[in-house]
């Protein structure tokens, strides 16, 4: 099997087994918008769920269930598509892209099981607060960054 194939199956594996297995916990553990300080002033755990998109964009929306689930699909498609194009070593690409597929595919299982998505690492600076996410959420912008990354190193090597 090749290289490419074999990290987009195991950051797939431990992404999804992550995500829902933390949401899982968070769903039966906590009541909805129930909240746990773990860092003063900085982080809780907080329980919620996302009807929208990033920073609930869409959430009261009709067509908003169908929209995400397209644009999750068509984005798992594309990405499956890019990575059996990649070159051996391509490797951080390879990560990349595998971090950002299985992240859009948490996030739709969610949106398939619930029609929402559930959201819990809250970070905060006293009154300032960041919109809470997910470990989904986590991998596609962890995914997102390292291929901008990659983006730049192959743009130097080019040069």
């Amino acid at each position: 099997m090749k290289l490419r194939y074999i990290i987009l199956l195991a950051v797939s594996a431990l992404v999804l087994v992550l995500d829902q297995a933390t949401k899982l916990y968070i769903d039966r553990s906590m009541a909805l918008h129930s909240s746990i300080t773990v860092i003063r002033d900085f982080f809780n755990i907080t329980y919620l769920r996302n009807k929208g998109a990033a920073f609930g964009i869409l959430a009261n929306s009709s067509y908003r269930l169908p929209f995400f689930l397209l644009i999750s699909a068509v984005a798992v498609c594309v990405i499956g598509v890019v990575i059996s194009r990649l070159k051996e070593e391509q490797k951080l690409a390879a990560l990349s892209l595998s971090l950002i597929f299985s992240g859009a595919l948490g996030n739709m299982i969610d949106r398939v099981r619930l029609g929402e998505v559930i959201d819990f690492l809250y970070f905060h600076w006293y009154e300032h607060y960041w919109p809470a996410f997910n470990v989904a959420d986590s991998a596609i912008c962890v995914g997102v960054f390292l291929l901008g990354i990659d983006m730049y190193l192959e743009e130097r090597r080019g040069k």
